[in-house]
């Protein structure tokens, strides 16, 4: 059941954006404010990353919870009773597959892939950069390795 008119939803998912949203905007400050410089969009990667620090190799990609299907059990049937059901879950479906895909062609790339909530990255975008230190940390030890 919709709260909304059909005029106000029509207009609230025309200003539904795919690219600088805020939860984009907060990671990447928080990055920059740390000295990690990156690409944005970077269209030479599938699926064309939100951020690519391509120095590192890492793809993050920032998803909303909705439209990329977070806790999808909970959320299909809800969207069953809703009143699109036929546009909405093939359409989440769709995107939660587009998802498992680009996150394999990057990892075959070599690519190490992480992917953030928008309400993760909301609540603490210094959690979400730790977790990126991580995986930078963790690349680092591996390069170590193998030149031994």
């Amino acid at each position: 059941m919709d709260n909304l008119t059909k005029e106000q939803r029509r207009k609230n998912m025309q200003n539904i954006k795919s690219r600088d949203t805020g939860i984009e905007v907060s990671l990447r400050k928080a990055l920059w404010h740390k000295d990690y410089r990156y690409r944005k969009n970077y269209k030479l990667l599938p699926g064309k990353p939100d951020i690519a620090l391509t120095k590192y190799k890492i793809a993050v990609f920032c998803d909303s919870e909705f439209f990329h299907g977070k806790d999808w059990e909970v959320l299909k049937p809800r969207l069953e009773k809703g009143n699109n059901p036929d546009y909405w879950i093939p359409k989440i479906s769709r995107n939660m597959e587009r998802d498992d895909d680009v996150n394999k062609q990057l990892l075959f790339m070599g690519w190490t892939v992480i992917r953030f909530w928008g309400k993760e990255i909301e609540k603490n975008p210094d959690k979400c950069v730790q977790v990126i230190e991580e995986a930078i940390c963790d690349m680092k030890i591996e390069k170590d390795i193998e030149e031994e």
